[in-house]
């Protein structure tokens, strides 16, 4: 039984289900307390054979966050003012990095919406492990729950196992799409304000973008990043171009790392589960103190989205957690790390600028505010500071290239106690040259 989901687009059909419920003998107006519940949430898009974040979706929300503030063409200005910066920080990057740079793509900048349209695909595959996790524990509640359904969803109290196993089951499965349709939307807003701040197509630090997409500057973000500063636009524009740059070598030769972060994402979302006793004591101390009406479905949203329903994690949550925030905090202390290597000496305004950066990216990151309402995860300040610290005493001890070979094996990235004696961890991770006297 379909139980009135449309076969191309997987949107409950309401009147389909009424029909079919009350062919089973359940009161049709059993589901007006479901319909109103849920219509009131948004459209529950999801199928069993269908992803519950859409790139379509993704896409629509963003682009509304996008508009609000404007996104201005690129002309043929920025495509030469910026190529220029992106070829000077390679030049400069190019005895310092072991990974080559790419191909020069044939566009040095990109609008916000260009950036938008290739991330979509990226930021959809990271983050589906999420909301699959969530809404498989949200339907769990449902579908395993023993007891029966409130009469306001079914409309009387005496139904057969069969009719009560039914409704739980259209239930978890609408239940199952809003998961993911709040998900989508916490991901689309978030989306969109990180195009309308980040600087290049790398500038969120995460691999996003297919491995030959090369670097690429958003003028206007540029532009924006630049203002009130009082550092000339051209130090500005080669400051971003070395992030920018350097980041674009790092995932373009380390393919393993967006498997590596997914991962951690799906170990982290096969360990939600929904303690619901937990959750009914807190929406009934939230209705209580008016943090939740029952009459206002966009306060229950506001309520989901600050975490007040946030589970309690398993250490296996945990530990994907910490793998996570280590990556992150490796990938920007190295980027920190390489591009003050090559431009400290050569920029009047350098440190200026990599400690403007630091602090935005520390007190004013959508990037870090999307983490934290998803996964909960905040990368602290000093961690990617340590991390800068780390990279910085690793090519002491191995030069360049040996720090930069360190990224060939996922096995290598440290943990938080690693950083504080970086000599013994490389000694830990190192295969010796000579084994014989293991034998």
């Amino acid at each position: 039984m379909s139980f009135g989901f449309l076969p191309n687009e997987g949107q409950p059909d309401f009147e389909a289900l009424l029909k079919q419920f009350s062919e089973m003998g359940i009161d049709p107006g059993a589901l007006a307390g479901a319909k109103s519940f849920l219509e009131s949430m948004g459209s529950a898009k999801t199928g069993s054979d269908q992803n519950l974040i859409t790139v379509a979706a993704l896409r629509d929300i963003a682009k509304e966050i996008i508009s609000a503030k404007g996104d201005l063409p690129v002309g043929t200005a920025d495509q030469d003012r910026l190529g220029q910066s992106l070829a000077i920080a390679n030049t400069w990057l190019d005895p310092e990095i072991l990974f080559p740079s790419a191909t020069a793509p044939t566009q040095s900048a990109w609008s916000k919406r260009e950036w938008l349209d290739e991330s979509l695909a990226g930021w959809q595959q990271l983050i589906e492990p999420l909301a699959v996790g969530m809404a498989d524990a949200l339907a769990n509640v449902i579908s395993s729950s023993s007891s029966s359904l409130p009469i306001e969803f079914t409309g009387e109290v005496n139904q057969s196992p069969e009719q009560q196993d039914a409704m739980k089951a259209m239930l978890a499965r609408l239940l199952r799409g809003f998961m993911g349709t709040l998900i989508a939307t916490h991901l689309g807003k978030g989306i969109g304000l990180l195009a309308n701040s980040i600087t290049g197509a790398n500038d969120v630090a995460i691999p996003l973008l297919k491995t030959d997409s090369g670097s690429h500057l958003i003028p206007q973000n540029v532009n924006e990043w630049a203002q009130g500063l009082g550092i000339d636009l051209e130090q500005v524009s080669i400051y971003l171009a070395l992030r920018e740059a350097a980041a674009a070598r790092l995932f373009a030769n380390t393919t393993w790392l967006n498997t590596y972060l997914r991962d951690a994402i799906i170990s982290y979302g096969k360990g939600i589960t929904i303690d619901v006793d937990s959750i009914t004591r807190q929406a009934e101390e939230a209705m209580s103190s008016g943090e939740i009406d029952i009459n206002n479905p966009e306060s229950l949203n506001l309520a989901l989205n600050a975490g007040l329903f946030t589970p309690q994690q398993t250490p296996a949550q945990e530990l994907a957690l910490t793998k996570l925030e280590m990556a992150l905090a490796l990938i920007e202390g190295w980027i920190d790390h390489v591009i003050s290597e090559v431009a400290s000496d050569r920029m009047p305004a350098f440190n200026a600028l990599i400690e403007n950066s630091r602090r935005r990216r520390a007190t004013n990151s959508p990037m870090q505010q999307l983490f934290a309402n998803l996964l909960g995860l905040e990368v602290s300040p000093r961690k990617m500071r340590e991390a800068s610290a780390f990279w910085c005493e690793v090519k002491k001890i191995k030069g360049a290239d040996g720090r930069d070979k360190c990224w060939e094996d996922p096995a290598f990235l440290p943990m938080p106690d690693d950083l504080a004696d970086v000599a013994a961890f490389l000694n830990s991770v190192t295969v010796p040259d000579d084994l014989s006297g293991l034998i």
